[in-house]
């Protein structure tokens, strides 16, 4: 059994509490232990032990930096740990008892999480909040996912830019795809952080990602993901008083509105107080936080609420639609895509990147798509070439653009009918194979027909990028076609933001 760690973190110092876990625990080490950077403005690289891999997020939120994280993974197994958690000393051998052996339909085991609570008082409200993470299902502060299910369902939706709920979305998608998901015996023990007062109100933000959930898997959703109900429908009635009080054109109905809302927020307030420690500064907080904790939760429910219908009918982000899925593999063809075309050249010294070309290419890197070259030399089979020459051109294509994890070629030429030359799938299913994606996780970005039918032919996606060789007929069947390279990988990763994540 071999497993990939991943661990999004925000720079907190408890990540390294985690990772001295990971190293000093009993049973088998993880293959990789992949840290993303997902602070916003990260000028100084993360200190990390040695072995352990960094890549930048660029805080885009723990959906996408998790995304980032497993498509950079190799192993069959990606656990998710969060950077906050401390693995118990045996649980890397207690992972191994819990995914040994698990059927093809389980595509998931989540480890018990353990929030210690002090042992002289009453928790607080924060306190409370934090231990609601024991009895959460499929909470990906220890989650493990088969790295075939998350290429199944496209990964995390990033949609959700904050925590918890991507969690919920994931495994609805990945139970919805006829998949189960397990409950292991391994624990992480998951401390209470320090928090400000204005904690609660801050967290009331999650009210637009429970909207978002509403829209995308109904209002059942909660039961099936086994999250509780929440307090939202009394907070819209609290709010809907205090509006009242204020609003209302008679003064009696003003008078009932705000005794609704006095006694709707007092109400609130003691839910909150009674199980606590009931200091006087817990107190306070308390009865600070519930007059102000209604209108913001009702705030965020209805701009997310309409923010997760707009990206629905847009077919917005990553899981719109299947077209808008980000790629796990881009397979590229070489001459006049890559590099300019110099008919079966066996020359290095000829190879002359095109405009643009490296900038792409990193992006698609940062991203963590895996790259291949996918190309036709026919000029082998003609005897122009040899496979030596060949092989030379492509190397020193990776030493001006940068590696590319496989680099396949058709040697025979138009007559031989063989199935690996494109327009026919060969190459791409190849390609796709040693980089074990599935080819519908693939895109094929090429110059001329062939390209993206040798693409549609294997089930992966095609985008043409034209040059002035390529035929108005090639243009025309061709179902993306864009203008450069860049172009292409904008489409397939969006417009290049502020917050664009870079290599690490």
């Amino acid at each position: 059994m071999t497993f990939d760690v991943v661990v999004p973190t925000a720079g907190r110092p408890s990540l390294a509490g985690v990772l001295a876990a990971l190293r000093d625990g009993v049973g088998p080490a993880p293959a990789r232990i992949i840290v993303v950077d997902d602070r916003r403005a990260a000028s100084e690289p993360l200190d990390l032990p040695a072995g352990v891999e960094s890549v930048r997020g660029g805080g885009r939120g723990p959906a996408a930096a998790r995304n980032l994280g497993w498509r950079r993974a190799s192993a069959p197994w990606i656990v998710f740990l969060d950077d906050d958690v401390v693995p118990a000393r045996h649980w890397r051998a207690e992972l191994e008892a819990d995914l040994d052996g698990l059927p093809p339909a389980v595509a998931g085991s989540q480890g018990r999480i353990v929030v210690p609570m002090p042992a002289d008082r009453r928790p607080t409200d924060w306190e409370r909040n934090v231990r609601g993470l024991e009895q959460a299902r499929w909470a990906t502060a220890d989650m493990a996912v088969r790295r075939g299910a998350l290429e199944l369902v496209g990964g995390f939706d990033e949609r959700f830019p904050r925590a918890y709920r991507e969690d919920s979305d994931l495994a609805l998608r990945l139970m919805d795809a006829g998949l189960e998901l397990v409950r292991g015996r391994r624990h992480v023990v998951h401390p209470v952080r320090p928090a400000g007062w204005t904690v609660s109100l801050r967290l009331q933000a999650g009210n637009a990602d429970n909207a978002l959930m509403d829209v995308l898997h109904g209002s059942g959703w909660r039961e099936r993901a086994g999250a509780p109900a929440g307090r939202l429908r009394r907070h819209v009635a609290i709010t809907g008083a205090l509006a009242a009080g204020l609003l209302a054109p008679h003064r009696s109905l003003r008078r009932l509105g705000r005794a609704l809302w006095a006694a709707g927020t007092a109400e609130l307030a003691w839910a909150r107080i009674a199980p606590g420690p009931r200091d006087g500064v817990e107190v306070a907080r308390m009865l600070a936080t519930s007059a102000l904790l209604p209108p913001l939760a009702a705030g965020h429910w209805l701009r997310g609420r309409r923010r997760a219908r707009r990206l629905v009918a847009q077919g917005g982000g990553p899981l719109g639609n299947p077209a808008a899925l980000a790629p796990l593999a881009v397979l590229l063809d070489r001459d006049d895509t890559l590099i300019r075309d110099v008919p079966y050249n066996g020359d290095p010294d000829r190879v002359v990147a095109l405009p643009g070309v490296a900038d792409a290419l990193d992006r698609l890197r940062s991203a963590g798509c895996r790259l291949a070259i996918v190309s036709n030399q026919s000029g082998i089979a003609r005897g122009l070439l040899s496979e030596a020459e060949v092989q030379a051109v492509n190397a020193r294509v990776q030493s001006v653009l940068g590696p590319f994890e496989v680099v396949v070629y058709c040697p025979h030429g138009p007559e031989d009918g063989c199935a690996c030359r494109k327009p026919r799938p060969g190459l791409v299913l190849e390609a796709a194979a040693r980089l074990g994606v599935a080819p519908s996780r693939c895109a094929v970005i090429g110059d001329i027909g062939a390209d993206v039918e040798a693409a549609r032919a294997a089930g992966a996606r095609g985008i043409l990028v034209p040059t002035e060789r390529t035929r108005a007929e090639e243009i025309a069947a061709a179902d993306e076609v864009v203008g450069s390279l860049g172009d292409a990988v904008a489409r397939l990763l969006g417009p290049v933001t502020a917050r664009e994540p870079v290599a690490a």
